[in-house]
């Protein structure tokens, strides 16, 4: 019975942060109690005034994180952030959080975990304007999607690792930068 219990919660869990199972239970291992998020916020795709607001302190560092390949971690500070979050810039949070674990699933082998997250995460960016908080989130789409197609044309042996994006911060309008 008690198993039954920890089975359904497993499963609210990875509906609720659309994680592969593969990677939930390492996660969980080594993050301590996972907070849940608070479903019903906002929805997707509801659009946001906030876009023009500089990044906030979480998702520059979780773009750090992104930039030197700590997909993990990466995703541990876009988690808390889009947990917390009461906007719809959530899920450019939660966008930007799936395309770094497709990145850590290619990169330990699992390409089919790896085009799963792309696509959600690009799902999800592709309803912000191009740019967003600093973050050119078109080049990010682009770029995911030119990874979607080598890994579907190469397979996971020949990917070209150089494919990786970084993700790029772009200027904020007049006197502003991100």
């Amino acid at each position: 019975m008690a198993e039954r219990g920890q089975e359904r919660e497993r499963e609210a869990v990875q509906e609720a942060l659309e994680l592969d199972l593969e990677l939930g239970p390492r996660i969980s291992a080594h993050a301590g109690p996972r907070r849940r998020p608070v479903i019903g916020k906002v929805r997707r795709g509801e659009p946001t005034t906030r876009c023009q607001e500089p990044p906030s302190p979480a998702l520059l560092q979780g773009i750090a994180q992104f930039n030197r390949g700590e997909f993990f971690e990466q995703h541990e500070t876009l988690e808390e952030a889009w947990i917390e979050e009461d906007d719809s810039i959530r899920y450019l949070y939660q966008g930007i959080l799936q395309i770094g674990v497709g990145f850590y699933h290619l990169l330990r082998g699992n390409p089919r975990g790896a085009a799963g997250m792309w696509a959600k995460g690009v799902r999800l960016l592709e309803s912000f304007p191009p740019r967003c908080c600093g973050v050119d989130v078109a080049a990010l789409i682009a770029d995911t999607r030119r990874c979607m197609a080598e890994l579907e044309t190469k397979g996971l042996r020949d990917f070209d690792l150089s494919l990786i994006p970084k993700i790029r911060l772009v200027p904020m309008g007049p006197g502003r930068t991100a």
